[in-house]
């Protein structure tokens, strides 16, 4: 199996050498694993794409590379340029230091290569590791990504569905905020949405008089419905969501037809 791998957190995260270990595993002796990064973070930058400069692709070892541009970016550099003559078979996403859970999913630039991948008709998975009490303060945060990745991956390789044509499926998934041994399980969960959530701004006054403003998030324990992502991570469960580029919100369809 070739695996191109990438992230949002940049080429020197930890968490994408956690990755590297997954996708080594999973591709085996035969298989291929190559690496199409961020140069610096790019947190947040959801499905951006670089339209209207150029990026700036650097070999920094053989099936290594880093990009000047969004995860969207590593992923089209990866599939028309770096592997144009072998596409690969998977790519996968992360694992990104915190969890891209909830709304959270929305701004993610995790997700946004996940997404690009799925655009181009590559299975694409999005991994993130859940941040908490239970496993900030560990020596290795990722302990539940690292030690349940690989069988989540394979799991949803042999068992998920993978459609093909159209807006084609790829998957969220969400490591809970605990060691690997306190990890109960698995489980398939729509997004949630979590109450009083939302990112704001901090002004503030630079020495020289100039006024920047700091996004500010909001804590990452507040609740969410029952049964969603966010809400069986809080329980100690891996997330697993089936996504789609597909915007539309297909429920309203039939009460706006009043409108026609």
């Amino acid at each position: 199996m070739r695996i191109l791998i990438t992230n949002d957190d940049g080429i020197d995260a930890p968490g994408l050498k956690v990755l590297d270990e997954i996708a080594t595993a999973l591709a085996g002796e035969t298989g291929e694993v190559w690496t199409v990064a961020p140069a610096f973070e790019q947190s947040g930058v959801a499905h951006a794409i670089s339209y209207t400069q150029p990026m700036m692709v650097s070999r920094l070892e053989e099936r290594r590379f880093a990009v000047q541009g969004s995860p969207a970016d590593c992923v089209l550099a990866g599939l028309h340029d770096i592997m144009l003559d072998a596409r690969p078979d998977l790519v996968l996403s992360g694992v990104n230091r915190g969890n891209n859970a909830a709304e959270n999913a929305v701004y993610s630039g995790t997700l946004g290569a996940a997404m690009e991948a799925a655009l181009q008709g590559v299975p694409a998975i999005a991994l993130s590791q859940y941040y908490g009490p239970g496993n900030r303060d560990m020596d290795d945060p990722f302990d539940a990504a690292r030690a349940h990745g690989r069988d989540t991956v394979q799991r949803l390789l042999d068992k998920g569905a993978w459609t093909r044509g159209g807006y084609d499926i790829f998957y969220n998934v969400n490591f809970p905020p605990v060691a690997a041994a306190r990890v109960k399980g698995l489980r398939a969960a729509p997004q949630g949405l979590r109450s009083d959530m939302g990112f704001g701004v901090q002004p503030h006054t630079s020495p020289s008089g100039r006024r920047f403003l700091w996004i500010t998030g909001a804590p990452q324990t507040q609740p969410t419905h029952e049964g969603t992502d966010a809400d069986w991570n809080l329980k100690d469960y891996i997330s697993v969501t089936p996504m789609r580029a597909d915007l539309t919100a297909h429920d309203m369809l039939e009460a706006l037809k009043a409108i026609e």
